[in-house]
Order: structure tokens, then sequence, then C-alpha cells
């Protein structure tokens, strides 16, 4: 059995990072059952410059012929609009349809977790965030820029098709997962009208998993609880913007973004994959970057392609690099980025 994936390094510290997620995907795949074809595609800001191309059709097209496209943080000073990572991202997000923006929010270890009544093993629930509509298509425009009587409108598109597919993503997942509640998060009570669909749909699609309770919070609340008691959720579906918000607060209950992975899914389709991080140019090179949030992402990817076992594999080599404090500062080690990819890897290999 082959796996192909197309790997976009991006920019910044995405390249070093991404380095050491291809390293950890070739060790397991030494390990099998499976081979690994990888192709980079340098997509960035590097190409932007040189070329003026951020993102081509054709690109998305072959990205479509891969079992799934692992993608680096994109981000550079020298693109100051970020026009190339808005495109890539964005790009491949909307034309490839990936409506799923599924974030784990577990961690993996005591000393990374913030709140101090908890423990690592009560942080564990999953973030499914709506990913192609919202606040995100872009629609909307500015009329007399730059002078006094300027106006902003931002549409906030909501379509039954789009609320309702994500929704049942969710509950599809809790019954798969033997997960026992589902937590829907808007702000109905302020967006009447967007917001409305999410309430409706939500209690609709609810009624055919009678095994699973239907939970709902104000995005608000919903912030407060995952500080105040973050054991009680399973699994929490929110709009595109709202889940930007809450997984980057939930990234901080895993020990901080440099743990955080997440996937951009369509079920049946190429799907792409990716660290949440950001590309902090200033320590590009530098050898300080935590790798662990791309290698995870990367095992998000081969658990999403059916090598669960090689996906476990990974998350426990992370665990035990996390006990043996075999990681970068930020998480109470002395090794550098390549040296923390070096570890997982044998700890891997040790099984």
């Amino acid at each position: 059995m082959t796996k192909r994936f197309a790997v976009l390094p991006g920019d910044g510290i995405g390249v070093d990072v991404t380095r050491e997620a291809v390293k950890v995907l070739e060790a397991a795949a030494s390990v099998g059952p499976f081979d690994l074809e990888m192709q980079t595609f340098d997509y960035g800001a590097d190409h932007f410059l040189k070329t003026g191309e951020t993102l081509p059709d054709s690109a998305l097209e072959e990205f479509k012929t891969f079992d799934a496209v692992y993608m680096g943080a994109l981000g550079d000073p020298r693109v100051p609009d970020m026009r190339h990572a808005r495109d890539i991202l964005l790009g491949t997000r909307f034309k490839l349809d990936l409506f799923i923006n599924l974030r784990p929010i577990r961690c993996l270890h005591d000393r990374l977790c913030p709140l101090r009544d908890y423990s690592a093993k009560e942080i564990d629930f999953v973030v499914f965030r709506e990913n192609t509509e919202g606040l995100y298509v872009g629609l909307g425009g500015i009329f007399k820029k730059g002078t006094p009587d300027e106006i902003a409108i931002q549409e906030d598109v909501n379509t039954r098709k789009g609320v309702e597919r994500i929704v049942r993503a969710a509950f599809d997942y809790a019954k798969r997962h033997g997960r026992t509640s589902v937590t829907m998060s808007d702000k109905s009570n302020a967006l009447r009208f967007g917001h409305d669909i999410w309430q409706r749909v939500f209690f609709e699609v609810a009624e055919e998993y009678p095994e699973i309770e239907p939970r709902h919070l104000y995005v608000d609340a919903l912030t407060m609880q995952m500080i105040k008691n973050p054991a009680q959720f399973d699994v929490i579906v929110t709009c595109n913007m709202f889940g930007d918000i809450v997984t980057d607060l939930g990234a901080q209950l895993q020990g901080g973004l440099g743990m955080a992975a997440s996937g951009n899914i369509h079920p049946g389709r190429t799907s792409m994959f990716e660290p949440v991080h950001g590309s902090a140019p200033k320590y590009a090179g530098k050898d300080h970057a935590n790798p662990f949030a791309a290698i995870l992402t990367a095992a998000m990817m081969l658990e999403h392609t059916g090598l669960g076992d090689a996906a476990q594999r990974i998350e426990r080599a992370v665990g035990a690099c996390l006990d043996a404090h075999e990681c970068t500062r930020d998480l109470g080690g002395e090794l550098g980025t390549a040296a923390t990819g070096d570890v997982v890897v044998r700890r891997m290999l040790e099984g």
C-alpha cells in the first residue's frame, strides 16, 4: 500500500517544522505497513516574490491526485498584505470544499495544562469548525474609503447545506468515537438571522442521534466554560469565525499553539492538514521552533488516510518525549527543532 502526500513547506518556521514532520513520516513508513511518496510544492513567499504567482488552479487539480496535502505555516513580512498566504490557504480550503476544520484539543502532559485544578487527561475534546462559509467568504466592501463617511460591510454567509453538513459531521464523529455529547455554539441572541439557522438545524439533526446529548451554549458562555470546566466537553461544533477563536483558546489548554494540530477535511476527498501556529519569520532557520504541532498534524493525516496504528505510534512517541523533557524550551526541554524531531523518530522506532 502506497500513500501519496503533497507537501507545501510554507514560510518561516513552517519550513523548519515541516522538515521534521516529513522526517517522522518517512520513519513511520519504514516501520510499515505502507510505502510513502511525497512531492514538495514550493508555493510560498519566495515563489510569489519571484513569479507573482500564489497558487494556480493547476496545482489544486494536481492536489486532487494525492491522498492528502500537508501544508506548513504561511506568512512573510516581505508580503505585507499576505496575499500569497490567503490565496494558498483559503484557496485550498474553499476550492477543494474542505468544509470541516477539525481541531483535537487534547493535552499530552500534566505540565502543559495551564489550569490549576485539571490534569492532562481531563483535556480531551474536539472542535468542528465550519470552514467554507461565515465571515470568511469575502463578501462585502468599503464605500468612500479614507473619508469621514467611510462605510465597511462584511457579510456573514450561512447556508442550510453548509450548516447541516458540519453539524452532521460532528454527530457522526461523536457516534463513531463513543462521545456522549455535542455542543453547538453560536450568538443567536444577538446575530438573529445568520445564527438562527444554526440552532434550528442543530436540533433537527440531533433527533437522528438519540444516544448523543445535544447541548447549546452562546459563544461567550462557551469560552468561559472551556476555562472553568473543560472536562465537560466531548465535541463542539460552531461557525467559521467562532471556531477560529475558540480553537486558539483550546490550543492553550494543550500547552500552546506549538502543540495544536488540525485537519481541513471533506470526507471521501483529498483533504489538507496543517499545524495552526504562525510562520514566526524572525525564528526561521534558528533551530528554535517546536515541531510537535507539525508532527502531530502528520499523525492526523495518517489516521485520516487509514493508517491509525502509525498515527498512534507517533503520538506515543511525542508523549514519551514530553515525559523525558526531550523537547524544545517552550515545553520544558533544551533541544532544538531538529534534535526534537530526531528523538521522536528514535522513540517511534523503539516502539
